[in-house]
């Protein structure tokens, strides 16, 4: 089941740690790779900061400003992409950076894309490794993830219980670092 619209429109502080437990999934040249999403960050429409949003609407940012249930990919350091859902009201610039998914489908196919040497465990183990095990690419930026698209975002299935999460600051930001704004869940050993 497709994840609910009405919870990434409630905006990334809600959906963040609601996101936990969901399944990203990416159908790419017949092939299927699923993970489910053990961390997150969320990344606000004011008074964040480190938000990319904090600027303005820019080419780089603008799928930020877009509705919600579209995908944010940008490149980080030059060299990494990160993949975020876009959240809240169309023009708000927020989303919510999925920051490692524990593989549940395709396992094969994310190595092959990380590399032969990749431990299962580091597999999509922080966005970088994510992105890159999920097949995800710039082209993937501002797609509709609540279709039949080449990325979909899916619901909890309905016999998902989760340990309590763990909530803290944001990492690897130098802006508004002390936002308890980071959702991890408790006892994975698939986040970052």
């Amino acid at each position: 089941m497709t994840f609910p619209l009405d919870v990434l429109a409630s905006g990334a502080e809600v959906a963040a740690p609601r996101l936990i437990g969901a399944t990203l999934e990416s159908r790419l040249g017949g092939v299927i790779t699923r993970g489910r999403i053990v961390e997150t960050e969320a990344y606000l429409p004011e008074g964040d900061g480190a938000s990319h949003s904090a600027v303005g609407e820019t080419a780089r940012n603008g799928a930020m400003f877009m509705e919600a249930g579209r995908a944010y990919v940008y490149l980080i350091y030059g060299i990494h992409l990160c993949f975020n859902v876009v959240t809240g009201a169309q023009g708000a610039g927020e989303a919510v950076l999925i920051r490692a998914l524990e593989p549940l489908e395709g396992e094969d196919q994310m190595r092959a894309r990380r590399g032969s040497k990749a431990r299962a465990r580091d597999l999509a183990r922080g966005p970088g490794r994510l992105t890159r095990a999920m097949g995800i690419t710039r082209e993937h930026d501002r797609v509709e993830l609540l279709g039949g698209g080449s990325l979909r975002l899916l619901d909890r299935s309905i016999d998902w219980s989760a340990e309590p999460l763990e909530v803290g600051p944001r990492v690897g930001i130098t802006k508004s670092p002390d936002l308890p704004l980071r959702f991890r869940l408790r006892g994975s050993r698939w986040t970052s």
